[in-house]
């Protein structure tokens, strides 16, 4: 992908570069990444629909980082991305990834980051299946969250923002939130944002290295 698109990536600049080294990848990421570019093609016609582009946007990071599950069933599912995550980190020599959270959407990350609403540990409070002291483990996560957006510690920061969206993910999946609720209106909203800028960016990176194993 050529520096012009470095900071953001269009989806009229990934199809192109997607028309022009399809032919040179590997099946199974051609496969994954035709797949994925369907997914944000759909994405970017939801524009006045937030819950419907959140859902489109994750299939497509869905289609991008999803491995042959055979293997390991057992394995959690914010353990798959996390993973990828990690490749994405490795890949990103410009620090493309970094900047986005850095400075375009580093105040959306922090309220994202600081919801309850979107916390692990305090819905499975609210259902009755333990973590009574989900308050001061909320407490200490913000804690390390803060100290991580100071030392720019950008890996730990996308890492939980991305098991937070994960939350809204089976929110939205499952039926546990209303379309257009006013009650998660903030984070669905700055949810898709993150997702419209975020997403083809990995699927560039993973444009740009066929070589790698993405499994």
């Amino acid at each position: 992908m050529s520096p012009q698109y470095a900071h953001h990536v269009t989806l009229e600049s990934l199809s192109a570069e997607w028309e022009r080294v399809q032919d040179s990848l590997p099946d199974n990421l051609a496969l994954r990444m035709r797949r994925a570019l369907s997914w944000l093609e759909r994405a970017e016609k939801e524009t006045n629909d937030d819950d419907a582009a959140f859902i489109f946007y994750w299939i497509a990071f869905n289609a991008a980082y999803a491995r042959d599950r055979s293997n390991d069933l057992e394995m959690r599912e914010q353990h798959r991305f996390g993973d990828y995550i990690d490749d994405l980190f490795a890949l990103d020599s410009n620090r493309t990834i970094h900047s986005a959270i850095k400075d375009r959407f580093s105040e959306s990350v922090r309220v994202l980051l600081e919801n309850k609403f979107v916390y692990r540990q305090f819905w499975n409070h609210v259902s009755g299946r333990g973590h009574r002291d989900w308050e001061q483990r909320f407490k200490k996560e913000r804690q390390a969250i803060r100290r991580a957006l100071g030392h720019e510690d950008t890996r730990f920061v996308l890492k939980t923002l991305f098991d937070r969206l994960y939350v809204l993910r089976i929110q939205l999946m499952h039926g546990g939130a209303t379309w257009q609720g006013s009650v998660n209106r903030a984070q669905v909203k700055d949810g898709a944002r993150i997702m419209a800028f975020l997403v083809p960016l990995f699927v560039s990176l993973m444009m740009s290295h066929p070589d790698k194993d993405w499994g």
